[in-house]
């Protein structure tokens, strides 16, 4: 059987079985027998193959780590763990975003404590302005998800009260052409903040507030998939919202 995840993954870069071979310093018949036999590199040859096409190895060979070796790559995503998201330190959002390079998420309901942060406002449009994708998704504020999260966390209609103030605030930056904003109706289990490789994940919380919650400071580790399965959760929710126009 073919691995047709590597094959795919070569499509979408636009790269050839050739120009891999090249980067990875091997012959293009051993990438020919990775794709068309399945066969399994070497683990240096995995990770390379990973960081070229800037996918997860565990991904591309899911059979090739034992579930010990998995576990213990995810354990090491984990940089930090803050236990409430006002522990955070004030300037660490800057930051996670100031990294960024290609690729900025944000998946919350309002996130209305980033919109009143000029700062964090003027990293992301300055990010924007240099080619990073920017995308953000809000709770839709007429939806019975936003309702409900609203009546859990006891302020009633105050939370999609919150959500219009943040798209106001936010709005502004889809002038911009790599900057796009949707609206989901879900069940938020985690806000997720992306810059390329790393995440700020905000957990919830039944009854409290989401400054209440802990926060995960996680960094992409070649053979772990709790970063993979973060943005994974993250597109899903991207390909059922509503875009907002500009």
């Amino acid at each position: 059987m073919a691995n047709e995840r590597l094959r795919a993954a070569l499509l979408e870069r636009g790269a050839s079985v050739a120009e891999l071979a090249e980067a990875i310093q091997v012959d293009p018949k051993t990438v020919e027998r990775w794709i068309t036999k399945n066969r399994t590199p070497y683990r240096k040859h995995r990770f390379a193959v990973a960081s070229f096409l800037k996918m997860d190895e565990a991904y591309l060979w899911p059979e090739a780590l034992s579930p010990q070796q998995v576990a213990a790559a995810s354990e090491s995503e984990i940089v930090t763990v803050y236990p409430h998201r006002w522990a955070v330190p004030r300037d660490a959002w800057g930051r996670l975003f100031s990294a960024a390079e290609q690729e900025i998420g944000i998946l919350v309901y309002s996130g209305l404590f980033l919109a009143e942060d000029t700062g964090t406002l003027r990293v992301l449009a300055e990010k924007a302005n240099a080619g990073a994708r920017v995308r953000f998704l809000f709770g839709d504020p007429d939806s019975v998800e936003v309702a409900q999260r609203g009546a859990d966390e006891g302020i009633g209609e105050a939370m999609a009260a919150r959500i219009k103030n943040a798209l106001v605030l936010f709005r502004p930056l889809l002038k911009l052409d790599s900057v796009e904003i949707r609206l989901h109706r879900t069940v938020l289990y985690n806000s997720i903040y992306r810059a390329d490789d790393q995440l700020l994940v905000n957990t919830h919380m039944y009854s409290q507030p989401a400054a209440n919650a802990p926060v995960l400071h996680l960094r992409r580790v070649a053979g772990g998939d709790m970063v993979t399965a973060y943005i994974e959760s993250f597109e899903a929710v991207w390909a059922g919202a509503r875009p907002v126009e500009s």
